[in-house]
């Protein structure tokens, strides 16, 4: 990414535009410090560093953020509606993601006051997926969660396989995992947090600039529950939680 980035400024663009994550948005930034940068990303871009603050940024960047890291503990509550019967939960962290720490607290945080225990299991190359499913199964984990991060969501059908493949009741944050097989996501809509940062880039060519044009915080999220799943692992979903997803695949 930092390579692909100074590339990219080297054209002298008239704006970047990095959606993808904080990895993306943090290699734009290395890259240029005047050229016009549109990001948009699941974390706190004020606190990685990326913007001085969301409603005044500063310096060259501006783009929307859902702050979806911090519903990760949202993963949690919904794997323990359906898994009540457990005490035990794997969760899945990207150890090279700029987020991981402030994920690992926010689940940690969550699963005391929900009195869980917690497994954490590292995994930063698709190598370690299917040793990763495995591990939940020997543990006899009640379900498999996943942190929000990019690296996990653009391999959702590649982790919904080995969901199946191995039995394991698994949540992430992307709809495409239930969609390929899995059991739940639950994440922003990527659908409209790339229309914002449209309409930021937009506003950028037209004239205004990043430093003072507020990164725009996506508030739309979406439960996705997949019925058949549930039913080939033996599980059943509470009504309630039926009820307060949007949409259930049948």
């Amino acid at each position: 990414l930092p390579q692909l980035a100074k590339e990219l400024a080297a054209r002298n663009p008239a704006v970047i535009v990095a959606p993808g994550g904080a990895e993306v948005a943090l290699a734009a930034k290395a890259a240029t410090a005047t050229i016009p940068i549109v990001f948009e990303m699941g974390g706190d871009p004020v606190a990685l560093g990326v913007v001085s603050s969301l409603s005044r940024p500063g310096g060259n960047l501006t783009g929307v953020t859902s702050l979806s890291v911090e519903v990760s503990r949202k993963r949690l509550e919904f794997m323990y509606e359906v898994r009540a019967d457990s005490k035990v939960f794997a969760i899945a962290i990207n150890p090279a993601s700029p987020t991981a720490n402030s994920q690992l607290k926010n689940l940690q945080a969550a699963a005391e006051s929900l009195g869980l225990n917690l497994r954490v299991l590292k995994a930063s190359s698709e190598s370690e997926f299917d040793a990763m499913f495995g591990a939940v199964r020997e543990m006899r984990a009640g379900g498999l969660i996943f942190s929000s991060d990019p690296y996990f969501a653009y391999r959702s059908r590649q982790l919904a396989e080995l969901a199946v493949r191995h039995g394991v009741p698994a949540i992430t944050q992307s709809r495409d995992f239930p969609l390929a097989g899995g059991l739940m996501s639950y994440g922003p809509s990527l659908r409209d947090a790339f229309r914002q940062a449209g309409i930021q880039t937009a506003r950028v060519l037209r004239g205004d600039k990043p430093a003072s044009l507020p990164v725009v915080q996506t508030s739309k999220f979406e439960l996705v529950i997949n019925a058949m799943a549930a039913r080939l692992l033996g599980i059943t979903v509470p009504t309630s939680l039926l009820s307060h997803a949007d949409e259930v695949l049948e």
